[in-house]
Parts: structure tokens; sequence; C-alpha cells
């Protein structure tokens, strides 16, 4: 299974700087790249049949992915849009970082780009210096979604242009897709989103300041503020953070807090990030240690604490 966290060292300031490049449209890209291969999706999470897409479109100089941010769905239709997504753009960006994706485009999604004529979106995709593109075999575009990979072969065709229409990527009797791995986590299956992921499921955020009660415990903590990520049901964590190994809280933190708002606070098995603020921090979820609840006083919360730590390391151990 690969693993695409980073090292802490890489993240320590508060802007990260990627190198991924970043076009905000297809005029800005053939600017700047040519003869390049193109993926194209929405590509949340980037999971393993995402991952076959981009690596379609590799072996022609550089790489590039062609996202949409926000999320067509959202704009479409969002009452049937999800409430929280697998991977934001930032996220994504460190994602495919991992995989040697050279460049992204991230187009603005809005209501009048989903009312351009699928033809003239694609003569501005296939004039943008690109000579080969891959996208999932049902991707569509345009107004009223009239463009499919067939129409796009056709015009590829005649323009010398590599189009590769790429297939479902199945895995335990069906297609690998966002919704099965938001499933596998309300069921609190980490083994099965990695499966589905080809990695860890993650999330990212930046640190912030707490209450700093977890130092008073001799277990200092770093708060991580997710922006629209989904987390795992409320629990403690045995997780990689950046690469080094920890624990981490999902939930409400009912012994000390009775505001009710969810959060994630993450210990990593690490001195150097005991007092940092205002830096990133990815976190893999690697296997669920308990439920979170309520203590009958922070000494009983203080030992379980210690308990959750000792049991994530004699597995580390065992690993």
């Amino acid at each position: 299974m690969m693993v695409f966290l980073i090292s802490l060292e890489v993240w320590r300031d508060s802007e990260f700087i990627s190198a991924v490049r970043i076009y905000s449209s297809l005029t800005e890209l053939s600017e700047s790249e040519s003869d390049f291969g193109l993926a194209l999706g929405v590509f949340d999470g980037v999971h393993l049949g995402h991952q076959a897409v981009i690596d379609s479109a590799r072996g022609c100089g550089s790489v590039g992915v062609l996202t949409f941010d926000p999320h067509p769905v959202q704009v479409l239709a969002p009452g049937r849009a999800p409430r929280r997504i697998l991977a934001n753009l930032e996220h994504k960006k460190r994602i495919l970082e991992g995989m040697g994706v050279d460049f992204m485009v991230v187009i603005e999604f809005t209501l009048e780009f989903a009312k351009r004529d699928a033809i003239d979106f694609g003569r501005e995709l296939l004039g943008c210096g690109v000579v080969r593109l891959s996208a999932g075999e049902d991707w569509s575009f345009g107004k009223g979604r009239s463009g499919n990979m067939t129409r796009l072969a056709e015009w590829g065709k005649a323009a010398g242009i590599e189009v590769i229409a790429v297939e479902a990527v199945e895995m335990g009797g069906g297609r690998i897709s966002s919704t099965r791995i938001r499933e596998c986590l309300k069921n609190d299956d980490l083994e099965g989103a990695a499966r589905l992921l080809g990695r860890p499921y993650s999330v990212f955020g930046e640190v912030v300041a707490g209450k700093q009660l977890g130092r008073t415990m001799g277990v200092p903590t770093a708060n991580v503020v997710v922006d629209g990520e989904q987390l795992p049901p409320d629990g403690v964590y045995r997780v990689e953070g950046n690469g080094i190994p920890g624990v981490a809280n999902v939930g409400t933190r009912p012994t000390v807090d009775d505001s009710g708002r969810r959060s994630l606070e993450v210990h990593l098995f690490s001195d150097e990030v005991a007092d940092s603020y205002g830096w990133w921090l990815e976190v893999g979820f690697l296997a669920k240690i308990r439920e979170e609840k309520k203590f009958g006083s922070l000494d009983e919360l203080k030992a379980q604490i210690h308990e959750d730590i000792a049991h994530a390391r004699n597995e580390l151990r065992a690993l």
C-alpha cells in the first residue's frame, strides 16, 4: 500500500510551497506548458480509480490534472451534494504531488460555466497544448452534459490528440467510488477505505492554538482545523501526522467541553511539535482504538489517554 503522507519538516511553514504548478484556466495553461498529458475529473479523494485515469495520461512529457472547484454537484444539485468532501483543494494538491503530478488546472465551476456548449469547451481543451487526454469512460461535460468521451475522442482524432477513456476500476465486486469510501468511513471500516484509496484515509488542516489542556496532562496535542473534509466517526485512533506516528481524538471532548462541537486533536510521538501553531498537518487514520466517552474526572481521562498511547505504541512495535 502506498502512503503519501509527507515528513514534518516540509510542512513547518504556515504556507506550504508545493512543487505542483497551479493554473486557473486553459488559456493560462497553454501559455506556460506544452506537449503534456492531462487527466480530467473531479478527483474527490484521489482513489485508485482516479489514479488509473492519471496514470493513463502519463508518458508524453509532464502530466497534469484538470479539476473543478467547487465540486460540480454542489453547484448543479446542492441538495444531492455530500455534506463533506474527501479531499479539499489544498489536500488534493498534496496528494497529487506525492503521485508525481506536475501541475493542476483548477477551473471555477459556476452555473455560467455549466452552460457552455460542449464543442466550445472541447475546442479549448484540445487547443491548450495537450498531446494526450484521459478521463473516466463516463465523464461528461458541457451544457446538458452533451459532451462525452466518444465525442471527445472523435474531436481528438481529427486534431491528432490521443484521447483515452478509462474503464472504472472495480474491487470487492463493485466499482471504486467516493461514495463507497464514505460508506466505509461511516461504518468504521478504515481498512476498506484504505484499500479503495491505495493509502490510509487522511484529512488535512491547519494547527491552531487550543486550550492546552493536553499539555497539563503531559500529552501536548495539535488542534487541527479541517476545512470541509469528512472526519471518521467519533473515537480515538492510531494515526500518522505528516509521517509521524501518534494518536488522535475525533469528537466533542465531552469530559472537558460541553459545546458539542466536533474537533480533531492529535498527539504525535515527537517533541518537535509540542508548542508550535500555524503549520499544516495531514492526519492519516490507521486504526480505531476505542469509542469516545465521558469520564468522571480529569484524572480518569488522563489515565485513559496514556493507556491509548501505550496501546498505539504497542501496535506500532508489532508492525
